[in-house]
């Protein structure tokens, strides 16, 4: 039997996901647990659990070193993670993973208190990804289906960075990834 993209999704993880998550006080994988918990929590749609899970992917399959914002150089994890995963999963699911890195511009031009919640890391990468949107920015962006998803999905990113933080394993969100894919595997 082939092995399906949920097993090697998971394969990239348990070789990559200890990787530290650039600046951040946690590890990728613990980053993507902690996202995808806290969209649990908040009775999101299994294609956001999902999309949680999988919004930082491009992290782990780019190949280019963990202090790349350091180098000034944004490495479009968004988009390589979207690439990849729309190869396989919904739309549902993989715009929020392309629009995360939009969807904080969009949030530090629309939500007055926003920028003060980001980490200093999420500052250094906010300068490297355009800053905040322009006011034809907003209205683009809020044109597309998917984005209050990938605003929700952005204020999950943004919370889950907490060290030593117990949340279930990665495989409690197979299901959830199987509700995205776009043919049963």
């Amino acid at each position: 039997m082939p092995e399906s993209v949920i097993d090697r999704i998971f394969e990239v993880f348990a070789q990559r996901g200890d990787n530290a998550y650039l600046g951040e006080p946690v590890s990728q994988q613990e980053h993507a647990l902690q996202a995808a918990h806290l969209a649990q929590t908040d009775n999101a749609p299994a294609i956001l659990i999902a999309a949680a899970i999988l919004h930082d992917y491009g992290h782990l399959i780019h190949g280019l070193p963990e202090d790349i914002a350091d180098q000034g150089i944004d490495g479009l994890h968004e988009e390589v993670g979207y690439r990849y995963l729309s190869q396989y999963f919904v739309e549902a699911l993989t715009d929020p993973v392309r629009l995360h890195v939009p969807a904080k511009r969009y949030l530090c031009a629309t939500d007055s208190g926003y920028f003060a919640t980001l980490s200093l890391a999420s500052v250094k990468s906010l300068e490297l990804q355009g800053g905040p949107f322009t006011p034809d920015q907003i209205r683009d962006f809020e044109a597309l289906p998917h984005y209050q998803n990938a605003t929700r999905l952005r204020r999950y990113d943004d919370q889950a960075k907490v060290p030593s933080l117990k949340v279930p394993p990665l495989n409690t969100y197979r299901s959830a990834l199987e509700a995205g894919l776009k043919t049963p595997q």
